[in-house]
């Protein structure tokens, strides 16, 4: 009897969710965001119920966007009087306010209803992984990230390094200058010759 009691609080209860948006799409990530909002993951779901989690993201000043779309993607915004609307490209809005770029994407994947504001309330967005104590003692559980995360080249070991398959080897006649641009151009062309 006991047991059945912890897993109806278990699933009524309000849950604190980590999202890591480091190199993540924004608009993919909305879309999973936005459920964990509105409690799609929860058995008890219903489109009019208030059933959904807090989620907490971070790092969203490092969000990744394919192709084009930082120079070609827009943002509009009317104020509702005239000539009041405005466009605001990627690039800039996430130069001016790096969390709005996820706010909007996350609120516009939500149904058009009353409890869109209420959902919204449970978003929280910090642009890099700092959070506040009273935020991240909350956090229960992570969201899995939706693309995974490339390593950058200092991150390898030099046995990895060494093991990554070659397409080719150098001759040993070939020879790397390493010339960096705080030489004097004097010392470039004496090297050349």
């Amino acid at each position: 009897m006991a047991h059945n009691r912890v897993v109806q609080w278990s699933t009524m209860s309000r849950i604190w969710w980590l999202y890591d948006a480091k190199y993540q799409c924004p608009f993919r990530s909305a879309r999973i965001i936005a459920g964990y909002l509105q409690g799609q993951h929860k058995p008890i779901y219903h489109a009019l119920s208030d059933v959904g989690d807090h989620v907490v993201v971070i790092n969203s000043r490092h969000i990744a966007m394919r192709e084009e779309l930082w120079r070609t993607f827009t943002f509009s915004y009317h104020t509702g009087y005239a000539k009041g609307f405005s466009r605001t490209p990627a690039w800039r809005l996430h130069s001016m306010e790096p969390t709005m770029m996820i706010e909007k994407a996350v609120y516009s994947n939500m149904p058009g209803f009353l409890l869109r504001r209420k959902y919204m309330r449970r978003l929280h967005i910090y642009p890099d992984e700092e959070v506040p104590p009273e935020i991240i003692g909350n956090v229960c559980d992570q969201i899995q990230q939706i693309q995974k995360v490339p390593k950058r080249l200092d991150e390898y070991t030099a046995e990895e390094i060494q093991a990554f398959p070659k397409l080719f080897d150098w001759s040993e006649e070939y020879v790397i200058e390493n010339i960096s641009a705080d030489k004097p151009k004097d010392t470039v062309k004496a090297a050349k010759k």
